[in-house]
């Protein structure tokens, strides 16, 4: 079981509500099951897991760079992907999937994104393109519900300032824009 190193990038203490962004690409580490569940037994409840698309969006990335694909359907498609991972990572976890919006932040579970993002329109109001990321995703969910945001990826981030840290790509660009609001944004990364 590996450790987790956890900081701040925008001060205060951490607050529950709480949604936490899991990266995809955490989901290609051997036992990540054991370690996401230890990170999230010391998190405070009620939390809410929003999954990245990890491998399933990067392969729509490479081939949307082979034959680019029309940006309104790449972003629903990689928002389906991360519907497939959150199924997984929900029983996986032995966790409910939650799409439901009024309940999103009242229980532990992880977000059904592509239906909580289909309620109230709520993806039309994103940007589309490849900049607005789960990161952003998990903002909005974040904003929307009055919660704090921890992003649990793979590396820490290079700095404590979110406009540096999307500039260098940690997380994506709309981020800073969508995270406005938020009262705490965390990290938490494998020591």
């Amino acid at each position: 079981m590996i450790a987790w190193r956890r900081g701040t990038l925008t001060g205060g203490t951490m607050v529950a509500p709480l949604v936490c962004k899991l990266g995809g690409s955490l989901l290609a580490r051997p036992a990540w099951d054991r370690d996401v569940a230890a990170l999230l037994a010391d998190l405070p409840s009620p939390r809410l897991l929003v999954v990245g698309g990890g491998p399933l969006v990067d392969g729509l990335r490479v081939a949307d760079r082979a034959v680019p694909q029309n940006p309104a359907l790449m972003h629903r498609l990689a928002i389906e992907c991360m519907g497939h991972t959150a199924r997984m990572v929900a029983a996986t976890l032995d966790v409910p999937l939650v799409g439901d919006p009024g309940r999103c932040t009242a229980a532990n579970g992880v977000l059904d994104a592509p239906r909580w993002l289909d309620h109230d329109d709520r993806v039309g109001r994103l940007p589309v393109g490849w900049h607005v990321t789960s990161d952003s995703i998990a903002a909005v969910v974040a904003t929307t519900h009055a919660a704090g945001l921890l992003l649990v990826k793979s590396v820490p981030p290079p700095c404590a300032d979110l406009a540096r840290a999307a500039a260098a790509g940690w997380v994506d660009d709309f981020f800073p824009t969508a995270a406005i609001g938020l009262g705490w944004v965390g990290w938490a990364a494998p020591a």
